[in-house]
């Protein structure tokens, strides 16, 4: 017990953390189009997400996948612009399906997970048995996830639904904000 509460601990530290921000910036994207009344799509969606991280996460500390971390740092920025830039299209076009949402989030969770998998790959590597240090650390990030997730609804509710905030301008208030913070990243992150 004492093996899952350390890392669901790390797995919760790493979410909520300030070294995490690109990956809050991306979930205010991925989310930003929903109200609290679709929290059930909200959730499957970012399971999804984490879903993808899981798989990627668990192949790089299993070292059957190995990619450049400068490389994957500057794509998960890029997976940030790319988001918001959908969603500021969707605040456009409200009733036009996006069929692929639960793809989508599934394959930048595999990016984003090659992200967490340079920070905590070594620590993970040091355990003998993978299994349990993987699922807590994933558990501890999908609870982190779900809480700022049901913060954003909440904060959809109060300005959408309580101030009367036109939903578009809710939704590309915050895709601007995602945007810039993706841009900054790609310059910072860029390796020349």
């Amino acid at each position: 017990m004492e093996d899952f509460v350390f890392y669901f601990k790390l797995g919760w530290h790493h979410i909520i953390s300030v070294d995490a921000f690109d990956h809050l910036f991306f979930i205010m994207a991925l989310t930003s189009i929903y109200l609290l009344k679709d929290i059930k799509q909200v959730l499957l969606l970012v399971t999804a997400f984490t879903f993808g991280h899981t798989i990627s996460l668990s192949l790089s500390v299993l070292n059957l996948v190995k990619i450049n971390s400068d490389f994957v740092e500057l794509l998960i920025p890029v997976s940030i612009i790319f988001t918001a830039e959908i969603q500021y299209v969707k605040s456009l076009h409200p009733k036009a399906p996006f069929r692929f949402k639960y793809v989508y989030a599934l394959l930048f969770g595999l990016l984003h997970g090659l992200g967490f998998a340079n920070t905590i790959r070594f620590i993970l590597a040091e355990s003998q048995q993978i299994t349990l240090p993987l699922l807590s650390f994933n558990i501890g990030l999908e609870v982190g996830q779900i809480l700022i997730v049901l913060l954003m609804l909440l904060l959809a509710k109060l300005f959408v639904e309580i101030i009367g905030l036109p939903q578009k301008w809710w939704i590309r208030i915050l895709n601007t904000i995602a945007l810039a913070a993706g841009i900054y990243l790609c310059f910072i992150r860029f390796p020349f």
